[in-house]
């Protein structure tokens, strides 16, 4: 930034001198003709003396030219002379080039700090802080100067939020952890700031959620029971240890918290039928199944355009997965725009398994599996626990088909680098 205020520095001096030189020039310039101009006037009034006192018989013709010879002599000293005091006078010229000198850096900063942006030149993650504040800083640099101010200033909770947050996101998940811990000390009653805890310590122990992010989670709810990420956690968690009445319960009170168009709600209720599915495999699970209200229904599809298939995992690949690893089945467009406009979610311990992708399990309303005319069919075991690729995952693929196309087998057997 300072580097920054140099060069408009050093621009707006260059600029002013080709505005100013020519001003001062003519300054200069004119001093100079209006003293000859003097100094000529005065002369030719002595030499009009001379002349007079000619004509009257005060001087002899001889007296006469020696006088003028010392005119003539004087008038080259005169004006060639810069030594003599010469009086002041004010000039149009060189008060116009002072106040410009002074007017014009003046305006052209107040200029831009109106209409300017003065954060433009900052780095791009202190330009990134939102209207409050919390802003997510992605450059070591920026985030060792946070550092050393909460070292400092350790009352901060913005300071501490925006650094959990910011580690969060460069999937620092130990020093998220860090900075939730000292945050939750700061402000203990903000439901959404232990849920994010959770998730940070979750992400740092192997995606687990049991234990201390349980209960963190449980804290959540109990300050704010209606939200929406600590009930998603909440049922992800009951999944986890086995607790899927609680798993049901937490999902079928976020789908009616939720509007029915979002993006990811048909993947939330998938969660909940496959929940149920194991709570009726265990012993008295019917009976549990019983007293919890019905799964929410689906959205009506157009079963024509469906897309049916088979999904397994390649032998080679099997050491390569755990049993409680996320499996994405899913389509997307094969030209166009690469969310999902499908997909369903399963574990690893679920394959094989039979599929239907359809247009109830859009990410988007406005991105329906019938609205393409080409898409591509794949699955894949994700290690992250999210449909986004990354290296390490495992995936199979059923190439580019048409919507409506049935009997699909696609086998995992590619390893994601």
């Amino acid at each position: 930034m300072t580097l920054f205020w140099i060069l408009c520095a050093v621009m707006l001096l260059v600029a002013l001198s080709f505005l100013l030189w020519p001003l001062l020039r003519k300054s200069a310039a004119n001093n100079n003709v209006l003293r000859d101009a003097a100094n000529l006037e005065i002369l030719r009034d002595q030499a009009n003396e001379l002349e007079a006192d000619l004509n009257n018989s005060l001087l002899t013709q001889e007296s006469f030219e020696q006088g003028r010879r010392e005119l003539q002599v004087r008038l080259l000293d005169e004006v060639k002379s810069t030594e003599k005091p010469i009086a002041a006078v004010r000039n149009p010229a060189r008060i116009l080039a002072i106040a410009m000198a002074v007017l014009i850096p003046l305006f052209s900063v107040l200029l831009y700090l109106k209409i300017g942006n003065v954060n433009a030149m900052l780095p791009p993650q202190q330009q990134n802080a939102g209207a409050e504040g919390f802003g997510v800083l992605r450059s070591d640099a920026a985030l060792q100067e946070l550092e050393a101010k909460l070292a400092k200033n350790p009352q901060n909770p913005d300071g501490w939020l925006v650094l959990a947050r910011s580690y969060s996101e460069l999937q620092r998940y130990a020093d998220a952890v860090r900075a939730y811990k000292e945050l939750v000390k700061l402000v203990p009653k903000e439901a959404q700031i232990w849920t994010n805890y959770a998730d940070a310590m979750a992400m740092n122990n192997n995606q687990s959620l049991l234990g201390e992010p349980t209960e963190f989670i449980n804290k959540a709810l109990e300050l704010d029971p209606d939200n929406t990420t600590a009930l998603a956690l909440a049922g992800s968690a009951g999944m986890e240890r086995g607790d899927y009445v609680a798993a049901i319960e937490h999902w079928q009170k976020l789908v009616a918290l939720l509007p029915p168009d979002y993006p990811q709600i048909q993947m939330i209720i998938d969660g909940i039928n496959q929940a149920r599915d194991y709570l009726s495999k265990q012993p008295g699970g019917r009976e549990k199944l019983a007293k919890l209200p019905d799964a929410p229904k689906k959205a009506v599809a157009n079963q024509a355009l469906a897309i049916t298939g088979r999904v397994s995992l390649s032998p080679e690949m099997t050491s390569r997965a755990s049993p409680t690893d996320y499996v994405f089945i899913l389509a997307r467009a094969a030209e166009g725009p690469k969310m999902p406009l499908a997909v369903i979610r399963k574990q690893v311990k679920d394959l094989p398994v039979e599929f239907t992708l359809d247009d109830s399990m859009a990410m988007q309303p406005q991105m329906k599996l019938s609205g393409f005319d080409k898409v591509v069919v794949l699955a894949r075991v994700s290690k992250s626990g999210t449909p986004m690729a990354q290296a390490g995952d495992i995936e199979g693929t059923a190439g580019v088909v048409k919507p409506g196309s049935k009997g699909l087998n696609i086998s995992i057997d590619t390893l994601v680098k």
